[in-house]
């Protein structure tokens, strides 16, 4: 390891988050000039926009042979969406959740979950799994439109008010949908460039701290490819725009499985391999995750500071959890059981709880002040 790889990681991570938001305003733009509703625009331009940095470099990762890398991103990153950028805009301002379409989204979320451990419990996300995978997305973007048109018209304000026509910018026509394609562009070479920049580097960052792909794609590679929804979220949220950020989360966790592991199994030769501890372990942290949101969306649509500050907590629990095992640290056996004997069954009693009042109280149409 030397100061070009640091500079190559450090370089990649600036190039997919620069790329990344180039291609969301380039995409935004050009969704609104087509007449796309605002709404939807948020909710899937924006979120999958968002998450072209992981698109970018599990594909990297994947033509390169290095399927651990390219699978531990996409679940880490998704395990990082729930639980640190929720959490941390959580403790900034309570989450409010009142779009109709964000509550039909978590259950969505939780299955198209389901669906990938089913297709990965043989060790192999195949080229017919990844035609599957995709195909839900479609589905899945068609149905989203179709959705849309039943949204109030306070939610409807709210995305319009961040993604509508009028953030255009003050140009003729022409010269809109150019600058329009011209950001798409620059941003999908700047993906390209850093996702490159970003594989090569975590690679060598592995095999010089001796730990796998696994780890270096669960922790640094998802960490640093969820840069663009951490910014978007965060100034939706700091903005009041909370259902911006919330949708912008759940749906790159959904564009994440569907999309980026369905083109990363077409495209790569014999298909994405599932390491045996994604399987047993990651796999299972982020199905537990998915339905962690569940009752929290449920016990009055929103998401307290204190809930963000579980979501905070267990995400450096997990990170913890991923480092000591990586190094085989004596510490490991007595981390795991005060986890697995004290802090998860209390957590799970307290959201059961939270969700059965909830349900008695019949209070999940009015939302929290």
């Amino acid at each position: 390891m030397d100061v070009i790889t640091i500079g190559l990681l450090i370089g990649g991570l600036a190039l997919l988050t620069v790329g990344g938001e180039l291609l969301v305003r380039g995409s935004s733009q050009l969704a609104a000039l087509a007449g796309i509703s605002p709404l939807v625009i948020g909710l899937t331009v924006v979120s999958f926009g968002t998450s072209s940095p992981e698109l970018a470099v599990s594909i990297q990762a994947g033509l390169a042979g290095k399927s651990d890398l390219a699978v531990g991103n996409v679940v880490g990153s998704n395990i990082f969406n729930i639980l640190f950028i929720l959490g941390a805009c959580a403790l900034i301002s309570p989450l409010i959740v009142a779009v109709q379409l964000i509550r039909r989204e978590v259950p969505f979320m939780i299955a198209v979950s389901l669906l990938l451990v089913g297709l990965a419990l043989d060790g192999n996300v195949g080229w017919l799994d990844g035609v599957l995978l995709f195909s839900l997305l479609i589905g899945y973007t068609v149905w989203s439109i179709y959705a849309s048109r039943k949204e109030s018209a306070e939610a409807r304000a709210e995305f319009a008010q961040e993604f509508g026509p009028e953030k255009l910018p003050a140009q003729g026509g022409a010269k809109v949908w150019l600058t329009s394609i011209s950001l798409i562009v620059v941003g999908l070479g700047l993906l390209a460039l850093g996702s490159n920049w970003l594989v090569e580097s975590a690679t060598t960052l592995a095999r010089a701290f001796g730990v796998s792909d696994v780890i270096i794609g669960l922790t640094i590679v998802a960490a640093g490819t969820s840069l663009p929804e951490v910014v978007a979220s965060i100034v939706a949220t700091l903005k009041g725009e909370r259902d911006i950020a919330i949708g912008n989360a759940i749906g790159s966790n959904v564009f994440n499985v569907l999309g980026i592991l369905g083109l990363a199994a077409v495209v790569t030769p014999g298909g994405l391999t599932v390491a045996p501890s994604i399987i047993t372990f990651d796999l299972p942290v982020m199905i537990a995750v998915a339905f962690a949101a569940l009752p929290i969306f449920v016990t009055g649509l929103s998401i307290n500071r204190w809930e963000g500050a579980i979501f905070l907590g267990y995400y450096v629990a997990y990170t913890t959890y991923l480092i000591l095992a990586a190094t085989q640290h004596d510490a490991l056996p007595t981390f795991s059981s005060v986890m697995a004997l004290f802090v998860l069954p209390i957590t799970a009693i307290t959201l059961l709880v939270l969700a059965l009042n909830a349900v008695r109280r019949r209070d999940w149409a009015t939302p929290r002040a």
